[in-house]
């Protein structure tokens, strides 16, 4: 029996309107009371994955920002944080400002940026379905450089750069590459989200990577949680799509990969499901848990 489920957001359990549907909660409801644990494992900000995870009823932990932070939701504590400090955080803004590139910060308590633009632009939309408590907070500045290094006391848990020319978006990758004690997620396809404008969804689509301290993934903030709870990797799931899922779906004992994943997140699958816009989590769960 598996005891852990670890799921993936973002084009894996939202659909891609964003949105948890009611049979995909419903099958999580059920996976937990069958005594299989859920949560989720994502790198959107911590605020964003506490309140989906309330919405899901996952009441035990969850992980956010890409590996970086866990949270023990029962007992309302931080229990695992890695992030960058000030000094490394500056030197990556500065290489993105050098060349112009696109770049957002997510903290403890917000996402900086400079503009409403590309991934950022995607949860500015978001927010505006959203009741006030439940938005996710963006703090747009002018100059990024000079406020993070006014700011004080703050954690920068991960960093993400985003463009739509491929060349432009290749050659930021290989000189951040040369800054020691980060690690560079390698991205080769395009993000591709959709935004309500007016009456009609529109597609946003990007490179983007995202940048954290070294040894920062899933996977190793997944293998603290099941050492923390006495899990064996046999007896957990990992369900994604994307390079940042593809450690945990390697390791875990049974990797899940959606259907129309990134290539490479597929070759290592132990199982493919249904897409995200096919309730994909819901089906996975019904036929390796409910069954």
């Amino acid at each position: 029996m598996y005891k852990l489920v670890a799921v993936d957001l973002d084009g894996t359990m939202l659909n891609s309107y964003g949105i948890v549907t009611e049979n995909t909660k419903e099958t999580i409801k059920k996976t937990i009371e069958s005594g299989t644990d859920v949560i989720i494992a994502s790198g959107r900000p911590i605020d964003s994955v506490k309140i989906i995870a309330n919405e899901i009823c996952s009441k035990n932990f969850f992980i956010a920002q890409n590996g970086a932070f866990i949270y023990d939701i029962q007992k309302k504590e931080t229990i695992y944080e890695k992030y960058m400090n000030k000094a490394k955080t500056l030197q990556i803004i500065k290489l993105c400002e050098e060349n112009s590139i696109s770049y957002s910060i997510y903290t403890e308590k917000t996402i900086i940026a400079k503009s409403l633009s590309h991934n950022v632009l995607y949860y500015y939309k978001e927010n505006l379905k959203k009741e006030e408590n439940k938005k996710i907070k963006i703090t747009i500045v002018e100059d990024v450089y000079e406020y993070v290094k006014k700011s004080e006391n703050e954690k920068y848990f991960k960093i993400t750069v985003c463009d739509e020319d491929k060349m432009i978006f290749n050659s930021i990758i290989r000189k951040l590459r040369k800054i020691d004690g980060i690690d560079v997620l390698d991205v080769s396809h395009m993000s591709r989200k959709l935004i309500k404008q007016g009456t009609e969804y529109i597609e946003i689509a990007y490179y983007y990577t995202e940048i954290s301290l070294k040894d920062v993934d899933k996977w190793t903030a997944l293998q603290y949680l099941m050492e923390k709870l006495n899990i064996k990797k046999d007896e957990v799931i990992a369900i994604g799509d994307n390079l940042n899922d593809k450690k945990m779906i390697e390791n875990a004992g049974l990797g899940i990969a959606m259907e129309g994943s990134t290539p490479t997140v597929t070759s290592i699958a132990d199982f493919i499901t249904k897409t995200n816009n096919e309730d994909g989590v819901a089906y996975a769960l019904n036929i390796k848990c409910l069954r």
